[in-house]
């Protein structure tokens, strides 16, 4: 994979120990999950690390991508390479034993991801029992879905024992207006002070395009208006499923539409990664 943007460097001048929550390593040398829709081309951690400088990036969360189900080699191979300044989310078997879930603790891993879309791993059966193996090792649970169904889950999500964090503006694969009843649901779920949402993947459902995605825009601003405590940024590199690739820079640069102010960008980029992926 080659980085179409790399001289493009972002307006945004970021804060010491600025953390990107949410991107991927993808390696030919392990194998695609039965369950995997499509391959991904390689995203080493070389070409990633070009790319964190490009930016200023400091901390990493490393995520398992769908791609590779529970085999979590790629993700934590990965991870090593950027040492203390690296965090990790990943997915499990089941009935993955006790140890397994140390083994990846002690390798900095700090949440487990539930993804609902195509691909996915685990499916809503299976929210109570993975959030109750999260908890048990302290871990939080990484949740994506449509936006639009979380009235119908906001009791369960709501009785979880552990935090959850919802990926990509809560992911509304129709936009919705900022007093839509699952944006009214999702604020609630905020306000239970457990739920943390990433500002994150504007492509993936805008209908309205960069470099501001307008309409995913209007509900990130909304989220940092309401809990900007609670709320962390990401890249989403290398952007699976995305040509062209969008420039990492410019997805950097919404911050300075979506957040109001230096403090409050501060907070998002570093004060609130620090607290929920436990960086010293």
């Amino acid at each position: 994979m080659t980085d179409q943007h790399s001289d493009a460097r972002p307006r945004l001048v970021v804060p010491p120990l600025a953390c990107d929550t949410h991107m991927h390593f993808y390696d030919a040398r392990f194998p695609t999950a039965p369950t995997a829709l499509s391959t991904q081309p390689d995203a080493t951690p070389d070409q990633y690390r070009a790319m964190q400088r490009r930016l200023g990036l400091s901390r990493v969360v490393v995520v398992q991508p769908s791609a590779y189900g529970a085999d979590n080699r790629a993700n934590m191979e990965g991870a090593a390479r950027f040492g203390a300044d690296a965090r990790a989310v990943v997915v499990v078997e089941r009935d993955a034993p006790p140890a397994e879930l140390r083994r990846l603790a002690d390798a900095g891993a700090v949440g487990l991801r539930f993804f609902l879309f195509g691909g996915a791993y685990y499916g809503w059966p299976d929210l109570e029992r993975m959030a109750r193996r999260a908890a048990d090792h302290g871990w939080h649970l990484q949740m994506q879905f449509d936006g639009r169904m979380i009235p119908d889950y906001e009791s369960r999500i709501r009785a979880l024992p552990c935090d959850v964090v919802i990926d990509h503006n809560a992911r509304f694969v129709e936009p919705v207006p900022t007093d839509h009843p699952s944006f009214r649901a999702l604020q609630r779920l905020l306000d239970t002070g457990r739920c943390w949402v990433k500002c994150s993947g504007m492509y993936d459902t805008s209908r309205l395009g960069p470099p501001l995605y307008p309409d995913v825009g209007a509900i990130a601003r909304a989220i940092i208006a309401h809990a900007p405590q609670r709320v962390v940024w990401a890249s989403n590199w290398p952007h699976p499923g995305q040509s062209p690739k969008p420039d990492d820079a410019m997805l950097l640069d919404t911050l300075l539409d979506y957040a109001p102010d230096d403090a409050t960008r501060a907070a998002i980029l570093v004060a609130n990664p620090a607290r929920l992926y436990r960086f010293d």
